[in-house]
């Protein structure tokens, strides 16, 4: 094994062992609360990163592009079987049907348009993704996400009108902000759209996350290293 693959199974470790803490720091009834799923964000890494993270008994990650998943992922999940892949990037309607065929968990719903090509894809496709609404928290101009007062709204349509199993919120909160109250705030709006399920969380914030009541954290930098320039 070679030191950089040495680095990357005792950073997992590290952050399994510190979720670990935070849950049982956190949450008073651990017994009958949700684990904490660590979702590996293995975006501009390389296969030979990703298997030495799936060696280490990691079986959950993360996606930005479908573009750059499809150049990594159809081999590997062959490979790994037991393999749950989540895209976490904004996704273009002409990427739908191609997301459909590849990744198991799409936390990027945010608009109409693209709920209807999900239902009309894996119909086609024969197959039922797990989705998230993902909620521009922050209201920033320049991140996607549907806005705060128009989620729960969003995510009844979802289901109404077009039978998507959406079964959480994502956001990401402003850089450089207090993310706890971010978190908050999108825990209350799960609760009113009737979600059990969050996905915040970050390599800097995964922690606090945990506090608000996160069980999908989205952990890439403190695990790779530091990301590759594309």
């Amino acid at each position: 094994m070679t030191i950089s693959e040495q680095k990357v199974q005792m950073r997992l470790n590290d952050i399994k062992e510190k979720i670990q803490k935070a849950q049982l720091r956190f949450n008073k009834n651990n017994e009958d609360d949700k684990k904490v799923e660590l979702v590996a964000v293995s975006k501009t890494h390389g296969v030979d990163e990703i298997e030495q993270a799936i060696k280490a008994d990691q079986k959950v990650f993360g996606e930005n592009r479908v573009q750059e998943a499809y150049e990594k992922w159809p081999e590997l999940k062959e490979k790994y079987s037991d393999i749950k892949l989540h895209l976490i990037g904004p996704l273009q309607t002409n990427k739908v049907r191609d997301a459909v065929a590849l990744f198991d968990v799409i936390e990027t719903v945010d608009r109409e348009k693209l709920a209807r090509k999900l239902r009309a894809e894996m119909d086609i496709a024969k197959k039922e993704l797990d989705l998230f609404v993902q909620v521009n928290i922050g209201q920033e101009s320049q991140k996607a996400g549907i806005a705060p007062q128009e989620a729960v709204e969003f995510v009844k349509r979802c289901r109404n009108d077009y039978g998507l199993n959406i079964i959480g919120l994502m956001a990401i909160p402003p850089v450089n902000k207090a993310a706890g109250p971010y978190f908050a705030q999108l825990a209350q709006l799960a609760k009113e759209a009737q979600l059990e399920n969050l996905s915040i969380g970050m390599s800097k914030d995964f922690e606090i996350a945990i506090y608000i009541g996160a069980n999908y954290v989205r952990v890439g930098s403190a695990i790779f290293g530091k990301r590759i320039s594309q």
